[in-house]
C-alpha cells in the first residue's frame, strides 16, 4: 500500500472497524511518516502498525540498467540505490511507541527486534519461503506476514530472485506452520469474507487484505488505479517499474517492458518522472497498476463497512463449510 493508497485515515477507519489498520512507511520521510503516526493516533486508532521497507543493497547489472533507461527516452531518471532511511524510521517507530512493526523486502537482526520489543513493539516480518519463515523465527519474530504469489504489489522476498517467493498462498501457508510455530498473517489474494475463512481454515492466526481498501474512498488510490480496478484485466508478475517482481494489471508498460532488470529501487528513479507526468495525464497505460490476482472482488465502499462484511462473511462461509463437511 505504500506509495500513495496507504492513508492515516484508512488505517484509522479499519482499526476502528475491529481490523488491524497499517501506515505503509516505505517511500516516506520520516518527518511526514511522523505526521502519519499523529493523525492516525488523532482519528482515534491506539492500535495499529507500521510497515517498514528493509532494503538490503544487492549486486545489479548496471549495463542492463543503462539499457532500460535509455530505452525510456530523455524523461527517464538516473538510476540509484536508496535504502529508504530505515535507522531513522526505526528510531521514529520506536520513539512513537508503535504498537507493531511489520518488515517486507527481508529480515531485521536480532538486535533491531530485541529493541523495538523493548519499545513494546510486535515484530511482524513478511515472509514468501519456509527458509525465509526460519529466518525471522530465529531473528525474534512475533508473528510472520505469509505472503502468496497471489498478493498485488511488491513481492515481499528477501531477494529478487525468478523463481524464489512464486508458490501459492495456501501451499505456503501449510509448508510455513510445519517449518515454524509462530502466528501467521496471511495476505496475498484474499478480497472478501470466504477468502478470510480459507486462510483461517489452513492454519492463519488472521488474514491482511490489500487490494481490498483500494477502491475505499479514505485509500489514496489515483484516480486512474481506480478506473483500472473497475474493469477486467489480467494482473502480472512485472520489474518494469521499480526493478523489483510486482503484481499489477497488465497495461501497455508492463507489456513493452516484460525484461526489465533485478534493480530496486534503481529503477523506481528511473521510471519515477515518466510515471508522474503520465499520472498527470490521467495515462493508465504508463503507470504501476498494483492488484492482487482476484482484485475484481473489490468493492466501493467505505473501510469500515469492508471489515465488518468481511468477518460477518468469514463467520459464515465457516460455518457454511463445518455444516457441509459434517452432512
Amino acid at each position: 500500500m505504500a506509495g500513495g493508497p496507504s492513508t492515516p485515515a484508512l488505517a484509522a477507519a479499519v482499526s476502528g472497524a475491529g481490523g488491524l489498520g497499517f501506515l505503509a512507511a516505505g517511500y516516506r520521510r520520516p518527518d511526514a511518516l511522523r505526521e502519519d503516526i499523529a493523525e492516525t493516533r488523532r482519528l482515534g486508532a491506539e492500535l495499529f502498525g507500521v510497515n517498514l521497507f528493509w532494503i538490503a543493497e544487492q549486486e545489479v547489472d548496471a549495463e542492463a540498467v543503462a539499457r532500460f533507461a535509455a530505452s525510456l527516452g530523455p524523461g527517464a531518471g538516473e538510476p540509484r540505490f536508496d535504502d529508504d532511511a530505515p535507522a531513522e524510521k526505526l528510531d521514529l517507530v520506536v520513539g512513537e511507541r508503535v504498537p507493531i512493526v511489520s518488515f517486507t523486502f527481508g529480515c531485521p537482526s536480532r538486535e533491531v527486534v530485541g529493541r523495538l520489543h523493548e519499545a513494546g513493539a510486535a515484530v511482524w516480518v513478511t515472509v514468501t519461503e519456509p527458509a525465509e519463515a526460519e529466518t525471522a523465527r530465529d531473528a525474534g519474530a512475533d508473528a510472520l506476514v505469509v505472503q502468496g504469489v497471489e498478493a498485488g504489489g511488491h513481492r515481499g522476498t528477501f531477494v529478487d530472485e525468478d523463481g524464489t517467493g512464486e508458490l501459492g498462498l495456501l501451499a505456503l501457508l501449510r509448508l510455513v506452520a510445519r517449518s515454524v510455530d509462530l502466528p501467521l498473517v496471511a495476505s496475498g489474494g484474499i478480497v472478501d469474507g470466504a477468502g478470510v475463512a480459507a486462510v483461517l481454515a489452513a492454519g492463519a492466526r488472521a488474514a491482511q487484505l490489500g487490494t481490498a481498501f483500494l477502491r475505499t474512498p479514505e485509500a489514496g488510490t489515483p484516480a486512474e488505479h481506480r478506473v483500472a480496478l473497475a474493469g477486467g484485466r489480467r494482473t502480472a508478475l512485472t520489474r518494469a517499474f521499480t526493478g523489483r517482481r510486482a503484481r499489477s494489471i497488465e497495461n501497455r508498460f508492463v507489456r513493452e517492458h516484460r525484461d526489465a532488470p533485478s534493480a530496486f529501487p534503481h529503477l523506481n528513479f528511473v521510471t519515477a518522472r515518466l510515471r508522474s507526468v503520465a499520472r498527470d495525464a490521467g495515462d493508465a497505460e504508463s503507470v504501476s497498476l498494483w492488484a492482487g490476482q482476484a482484485y475484481t472482488l473489490a468493492e466501493e465502499a467505505p473501510a469500515a463497512v469492508l471489515v465488518r462484511r468481511c468477518s460477518d462473511d468469514a463467520l459464515a462461509a465457516l460455518a457454511a463449510a463445518s455444516h457441509r463437511f459434517l452432512t
